[in-house]
C-alpha cells in the first residue's frame, strides 16, 4: 500500500514557474515508477509526466515538453515536477500517482490505467 500526498500548488502568472511535490509513504517506493497527471473542470485526466523507478527514464506531455521536469528521490520517497513558462492552459489538479513496477528499473507509464494508487490532488491555477 501507497499513500501520496501532494504540495506546492497555487496561483500564478503565466510565465511564472511552480514546483510540485509528491510524498509517498512505505518502505517500496523505489519499486515504484511514479507519473503526474491533470484534470481540467470539465476535461479528461492527461498525462503530464512520468518517471522510472530508478529514475532513469522520463516521459513527457507534448504539451509540456522543454518546460516541465519530473525528478524524484528515491532515499526521501519523494517525487517532483518543476513547472516553468507556466500557460493558463495548464490550470488544472494535478494528480501524483504511483505504478507498481518491481520487475522493470526503467519503464515510465502514460497510460493512467498503469498507475495502482492516486494521491488527492493539487490546485494548479495560472493567470493571464
Amino acid at each position: 500500500q501507497v499513500q501520496l500526498v501532494e504540495s506546492g500548488g497555487g496561483l500564478v502568472q503565466a510565465g511564472g514557474s511552480l514546483r510540485l511535490s509528491c510524498a509517498a509513504s512505505g518502505r517500496t517506493f523505489s519499486t515504484y515508477a511514479m507519473g503526474w497527471f491533470r484534470q481540467a473542470p470539465g476535461s479528461e485526466l492527461e498525462f503530464v509526466a512520468a518517471i522510472s523507478r530508478s529514475g532513469g527514464s522520463t516521459a513527457y506531455a507534448d504539451s509540456v515538453k522543454g518546460r516541465f521536469t519530473i525528478s524524484r528521490d528515491n532515499a526521501k520517497n519523494m517525487v517532483y515536477l518543476q513547472m516553468n513558462s507556466l500557460k493558463p492552459e495548464a490550470t488544472a489538479v494535478y494528480y501524483c500517482a504511483a505504478a507498481n513496477s518491481y520487475y522493470s528499473l526503467t519503464r515510465a507509464y502514460t497510460e493512467d490505467e498503469k498507475y495502482d494508487y492516486w494521491g488527492q490532488g493539487t490546485q494548479v491555477t495560472v493567470s493571464s
